[in-house]
């Protein structure tokens, strides 16, 4: 197996697992850093899926007493079957959006214009949302009802653009619904489970024949990086919330922004369309 390669992979998984759950943009750090890499071809794309397993797998494994007592609850419980309710309610607008518009979203949206116009955007919502006053109604996850979750959930819909963030759809979307910041993060990695899982198996069996058994390694080095890097991100963001707000974020993904469509337009990096 070529170094190279395994270099480029072991970039991206890192990249997938520090960016996946931070409100910055998963998808679009992926698409302008493989592009850097020159990754972005059909093997690259299918690549940059499959390692969301190791991301998810970061979420199931820091949270799995709360995944345990929920699983072994269910039928039994009732806080253990509100929450998975919740999951469920929150997960359904997104998953119905993509089913029938990921395809032209893909095909229109999945270019460093459109990605850095995203940041930008996202960002300034994000310095709105932090100075508008913060009413909290619900201080834990298990205090959530049905329509907390499908407020969330439409939020969620955002994250179909790239470069808006699906947990920062999210954890935002929960500050303006009345969620703490610590629940509004927790939820956000709960609802990561159900919505990831589902999009990656969708998006690998659906570009199946681009996955080669000699290119394991290069797909077992991407999942642990994906995995080590997600579980310090997922750790580090729930500490940072409880002191901070969210404004470090914002101003990120403004300069990021900023920065792409300066090197797009001015030619100093030529970004690839994928």
């Amino acid at each position: 197996m070529d170094f190279i390669l395994l270099l480029k992979a072991l970039i991206l998984g890192v990249v997938e697992g520090m960016t996946e759950f931070l409100p910055i943009s998963s998808t679009g750090h992926l698409i302008l850093i493989g592009s850097l890499l020159d990754f972005n071809d059909e093997r690259g794309k299918v690549f940059t899926i499959a390692i969301q397993f190791g991301a998810i797998l970061a979420v199931c494994w820091e949270y799995r007493s709360k995944v345990i007592q929920v699983i072994s609850g269910v039928g039994r419980d009732a806080t253990s079957n509100q929450f998975v309710m919740n999951l469920m309610i929150a997960f359904l607008p997104a998953a119905i959006l993509g089913f029938f518009f990921i395809k032209i979203i893909k095909d229109h949206l999945f270019h460093p214009t459109p990605i850095a116009i995203a940041l930008i955007v996202g960002g300034l919502l994000i310095l709105w949302a932090e100075r508008r006053e913060h009413v909290i109604e619900v201080e834990s996850i298990d205090d959530m009802d049905w329509k907390h979750a499908l407020k969330v959930g439409c939020a969620q819909c955002l994250a179909l653009i790239p470069g808006t963030s699906r947990s920062g759809a999210t954890i935002i979307g929960g500050l303006f619904f009345g969620l703490s910041r610590k629940t509004a993060a927790e939820f956000s990695f709960f609802l990561a489970i159900p919505t990831m899982f589902a999009a990656t198996v969708y998006d690998v069996y659906k570009n199946r024949e681009f996955l080669e058994w000699s290119d394991f390694s290069m797909f077992a080095v991407g999942f642990v990086a994906a995995f080590i890097s997600a579980l310090i991100a997922v750790r580090g963001l729930v500490r940072f919330v409880s002191n901070h707000d969210f404004t470090i974020f914002a101003w990120y993904r403004i300069v990021f922004g900023v920065v792409i469509l300066f090197t797009a337009y001015g030619g100093v990096i030529e970004w690839s369309k994928v």
